[in-house]
């Protein structure tokens, strides 16, 4: 037998796996790594988060990475030398990271990465009929198990679009085996560039659904650093809370199909860009706003995507609990204003153990776990959530 394919069957074979979690987001603010220790799979699961740490992303990376983000015409060289270079880089950052904890390379089992996405082209997004949905990650798995020797696993959405998914959102898997539970109804909501949420109705896992729910920091980023070029993000909330709301651009931006289509779905900053924000302004008619203004329209309009969208799927559901996860997390404003209307005080995952920063690149990691020891098939999921196990593959030999 192969000696790798040997080893990662010792490896399903383990009681206790270690296993690297990793997360790069659309808002390219670095590398999460997290250094999970898991028991048992599906329902039985357990994970204890040993290490984490975000290794930032130098900032010549981080243009590198915007010139072919989410863009329909990019330079295709850039791009394919972009995958290897990724991989090589995401790698180092590992490497790095286990020497800081004085971790062997030897000692981990599996590393689960995530990529970088690139673009994400759900069906309802675009108009090419004969196409169904589809997604692009970057940042080969080989190039990782090689320079680490570390069997690693990528490209996890791919599956999920050919079971009848759209690539996206995966949360669901973690936040069913890690976060339900049996009395407390939970809303798990993560805020990263796109907003999602998990509904976790108690005992009652047909219920269960995860969808993205709009905008979450990408709108108000990008605005930002096209206007501040020395910042990435609007931090502390300060440019949004010395601003005022433009209800009349508020309502041209919230004026879009994609908030009436029904749960689940995805989005991504293909469509929540600068371009739909101009094309609001000219719906909307509104003049000169300063840049102030602006943001805290915008927030606003994270805001009321998330808002709008959690009264949905509770409907007459008024007993649960919202857990927070993601960067917009630390807006004040765009959290003030989700607990004003929902007239709830939000916790974060660290109330059930997890890093919020680490919790997606945890899940990861848990979906590594039931590729290689579950079985996803086996179990009762909601309607719309495909049975199957995610990734593919890398031997470092």
């Amino acid at each position: 037998m192969n000696f790798d394919l040997h080893k990662l069957y010792q490896i399903g074979q383990k009681p206790v796996k270690k296993i690297i979690g990793l997360m790069s987001g659309t808002s390219f603010d670095g590398l999460d790594i997290a250094l999970c220790e898991f028991s048992g799979s599906g329902l039985t699961t357990k994970v204890k988060v040993s290490n984490f740490i975000t290794k930032g992303y130098e900032p010549a990376f981080k243009e590198d990475l915007k010139s072919v983000f989410a863009k329909k015409t990019v330079d295709l060289e850039k791009l394919t030398l972009l995958n290897a270079f990724i991989g090589n880089y995401h790698a180092k950052l590992i490497n790095e990271a286990l020497k800081e904890w004085k971790v062997g390379n030897d000692s981990i089992d599996l590393i689960a990465s995530h990529g970088q996405t690139i673009f994400h082209a759900p069906k309802h997004t675009h108009p090419n009929s004969i196409y169904g949905n589809a997604t692009l990650q970057i940042g080969d798995a080989d190039h990782i198990a090689v320079s680490t020797e570390i069997i690693t696993l990528g490209d996890f959405r791919q599956k999920h679009i050919a079971a009848g998914g759209e690539g996206a959102p995966l949360a669901v898997y973690g936040d069913l085996l890690i976060f339900s539970d049996d009395t407390e109804n939970r809303i798990m909501l993560n805020i990263g560039g796109i907003s999602n949420f998990s509904f976790l109705p108690a005992g009652k896992p047909e219920r269960f659904f995860s969808t993205d729910v709009g905008p979450g920091n990408t709108m108000i980023d990008q605005f930002v650093q096209a206007h501040y070029p020395s910042m990435y993000y609007d931090d502390d909330s300060r440019l949004g809370l010395s601003g005022k709301v433009n209800e009349q651009l508020l309502n041209s931006l919230l004026n879009h199909d994609f908030f009436a289509a029904e749960f689940p779905k995805t989005t991504g900053p293909e469509l929540f860009n600068e371009a739909y924000l101009q094309n609001a302004k000219d719906q909307s008619g509104v003049g000169k706003l300063t840049n102030e203004d602006v943001i805290a329209t915008l927030t606003h309009f994270s805001a009321h995507g998330i808002i709008n969208a959690i009264e949905k799927a509770t409907g007459n559901v008024n007993d649960f609990q919202i857990y927070l996860s993601g960067g917009g997390m630390y807006n004040k404003l765009l959290v003030s204003l989700i607990e004003k209307r929902l007239n709830k005080q939000m916790k974060s995952t660290a109330d059930l153990g997890i890093h919020p920063d680490a919790k997606e690149a945890v899940l990861f990691a848990l979906l590594a776990n039931e590729a290689v020891s579950g079985n996803l098939s086996s179990m009762k999921l909601a309607n719309g959530i495909p049975n199957v196990s995610m990734g593919k593959i890398s031997f470092p030999h």
